[in-house]
């Protein structure tokens, strides 16, 4: 017990009491002269336009990026476990957007999407108009294809390793048995990935909701609707020093995580747990 005092005292200090003071900002009128109310933050806070839409676009992105993300990063490294040329100059490729800072990233974005940057002058050359991409309805793609590009080739790696580990022997077995293709991926390498599919969907989750670093450098505190998240909204309502319903939104949050964590662990112990032994 006293081994694991250190690590009692650095979480209940750093996460479990500053998560107790959100619970009772989220239950009060003013920090400053406070007077208990209940849920009534809660209750102003699914009355404000601001928060609903927020809401709704991030779990629009989460719920249509992270599932691209794991699916084809694990087409990806299906694909790249295969002898094929230039393997390893494709691995290279998808891993070099980890080596490149945020800044230079949005750099990036800013030449090719800008009102006079490369697209733009691509689709001039082929008789189109110019696009304001951050400005109007395709900044949902642009800043998903952002997202992809940043975070497959980690995903694919993680994948790759894991498709290593699958026992041979099965895999033989299996051929000598007339399995296919879609039945040795079905019933053996999905059953020994599940563990990784599980840790992809999350860090997949944690960095959909990150996308708001570039989102912000593109577009600022107020972007184009659909790109407005829920980080905006907890940022401009700090600004304002509105602490009641800052709170309010982080406990709900946390919540709507606690569920979906929830679900993926119940998700991968179903697939995984023949195999466990």
């Amino acid at each position: 017990m006293s081994f694991l005092l250190p690590s009692m005292l650095g979480v209940g200090l750093f996460f479990v009491a500053p998560f107790a003071v959100v619970g009772y900002y989220s239950s009060v009128d003013s920090p400053f002269n406070p007077h208990f109310v209940g849920f009534e933050n809660y209750a102003r806070l699914f009355q404000n336009s601001a928060f609903l839409n927020a809401a709704r676009n991030t779990a629009i992105f989460s719920l249509s990026a992270v599932p691209l993300a794991v699916v084809l990063a694990l087409v990806m490294a299906m694909i790249l476990d295969q002898s094929i040329p230039m393997r390893s100059t494709f691995r290279t490729f998808f891993l070099t957007p980890l080596m490149v800072p945020t800044a230079s990233i949005v750099l990036i974005w800013q030449v090719f999407f800008h009102p006079n940057g490369a697209v733009n002058e691509f689709l001039l050359n082929i008789g189109h108009d110019k696009i304001d991409w951050f400005k109007s309805s395709y900044s949902y793609f642009v800043i998903q294809i952002l997202y992809l590009w940043k975070n497959l080739g980690y995903n694919m790696i993680l994948f790759m390793a894991a498709l290593n580990d699958i026992p041979k022997d099965l895999l033989e077995v299996a051929d000598l048995d007339g399995a296919n293709a879609w039945q040795k991926f079905w019933k053996i390498k999905i059953r020994f990935l599940s563990p990784t599919i599980l840790f992809v969907g999350l860090m997949s989750l944690v960095n959909s909701f990150k996308v708001f670093r570039e989102i912000y450098l593109l577009t600022g505190d107020y972007p184009y609707d659909t790109l407005y998240m829920l980080q905006h909204f907890m940022n401009n309502t700090f600004r304002s020093l509105d602490y009641q319903k800052l709170s309010a939104a982080a406990v709900i949050m946390f919540l709507v995580m606690i569920v979906i964590i929830g679900g993926l662990f119940a998700l991968e112990d179903r697939f995984g747990r023949d195999l466990e032994g």
